[in-house]
């Protein structure tokens, strides 16, 4: 076997011992977690050689149950940002003697000494370093930012290899972080093209008081997600659509408070009325107001990959989109654009789409063969490719 080393390469590349941070699995962590699982499933579908052993927190480790005989779970309660991850975690990594470790979030601990490849979904935190952004005090804010800088430059250099979720990601990570770009790989996220049924969907609109047609947004209140921008622009759709409602998606936060503050200062009772906060949605309810709203609304400043309006289009929901950052990159031509720093702008787009039931119909469509791009199934594969490069 030693005499042909193209075999004995084989050989070597069957017998890796790959580590995967999932201390963020599941739907618990939004995005990342979902991210972090999908990842995995497909990886347990494609790869029968090589042994994975999934690092989990208490809280996520009966979530996952392995589905094949080569991935194991392993526990690693230690706090993600927390000291147990800078002091700890390295020492649980190496007593596995891994190949190398997959984090899929750039929170690496800064003495682990063994190779890793990284995935770097955004670099929201180094456009928006605001204290608007967090429920912490003005002083930890500000430490918590100097780690993060510390964290994610180490991160960057570090690593083997890095994964940018969007073409955008990349060229922001070479620009803000200094790194070469041969060594950035972009694999796209994928899109979960199983739809929940839903039954009763005019009871589930009855109980969040919704009985018009109406826009809807799904995910989290943060700045840079640009809600604010979003009700000053419906109460201009108002306007020409009185009848119009504004159904907003997320869990009830300080961030979903304080736009209930704003709503409440900016707007008069006929518009409050027409705004509703949902809070948490199950997965009966989402896919009722998927399948029951009239146009989704994106009005996001900056997006890493841009999951939500493909969710959205996976209803057969046509799309208004910002034309900010990756979502031209990831939406195509499968929804129309505006600015998002512009009112008035974002408002006469959403008018226009829903006096044009022949764009909407178009809108579908082309949102339906846009999916088609973003396969987890792929990703995994190409995620693979990369192991196997390291």
């Amino acid at each position: 076997v030693l005499e042909n080393s193209q075999n004995f390469n084989g050989i070597i590349k069957l017998c890796m011992k790959i580590g995967i941070d999932a201390r963020l699995y599941g739907t618990k962590h939004a995005g990342i977690g979902r991210y972090t699982e999908q990842v995995i499933k497909n990886l347990e579908k494609i790869d029968s050689q090589n042994q994975y052993f999934v690092f989990l927190q208490k809280d996520g480790f009966d979530s996952y149950q392995p589905q094949a005989p080569n991935f194991k779970k392993v526990l690693a309660d230690f706090e993600v940002y927390g000291f147990g991850e800078q002091l700890g975690y390295p020492s649980l990594l190496k007593k596995y003697n891994l190949d190398f470790v997959h984090f899929t979030h750039f929170n690496v601990p800064l003495f682990f000494k063994g190779k890793f490849v990284v995935t770097i979904h955004d670099l929201i935190i180094s456009h928006y370093p605001s204290t608007r952004a967090t429920t912490l005090n003005p002083i930890l804010y500000f430490i918590k930012l100097f780690f993060y800088r510390l964290v994610i430059r180490a991160t960057a250099k570090k690593a083997r290899k890095i994964i940018a979720v969007s073409e955008f990601t990349k060229t922001d990570i070479v620009r803000l972080l200094k790194v070469n770009p041969d060594k950035i790989e972009v694999i796209y996220e994928g899109v979960d093209f199983a739809i929940k049924e839903a039954n009763n969907c005019d009871d589930v609109l009855a109980k969040y008081g919704i009985n018009n047609e109406f826009l809807l947004y799904v995910g989290s209140a943060y700045p840079h997600k640009n809600l604010e921008s979003l009700v000053s622009a419906f109460k201009e759709v108002l306007k020409s659509k009185p009848e119009m409602q504004l159904v907003l998606v997320g869990r009830i936060n300080y961030f979903y408070e304080r736009l209930r503050v704003f709503i409440n200062y900016n707007c008069d009772p006929a518009v409050k009325k027409k705004i509703i906060l949902t809070g948490y949605a199950d997965d009966e309810d989402l896919s009722c107001l998927y399948k029951k709203a009239t146009v989704y609304v994106f009005p996001s400043l900056i997006e890493g990959f841009g999951l939500p309006p493909l969710e959205a289009q996976n209803y057969n929901l046509p799309v208004a989109s910002s034309n900010a950052t990756c979502l031209p990159e990831i939406l195509n031509d499968s929804a129309v654009y505006f600015e998002p720093t512009d009112i008035n702008k974002m408002a006469t787009t959403i008018i226009s789409l829903l006096n044009n039931t022949q764009l909407q119909e178009e809108l579908k469509a082309k949102g339906t063969n846009n999916l088609r791009r973003f396969s987890w199934q792929d990703s995994a594969k190409d995620i693979f490719s990369l192991y196997s490069k390291i």
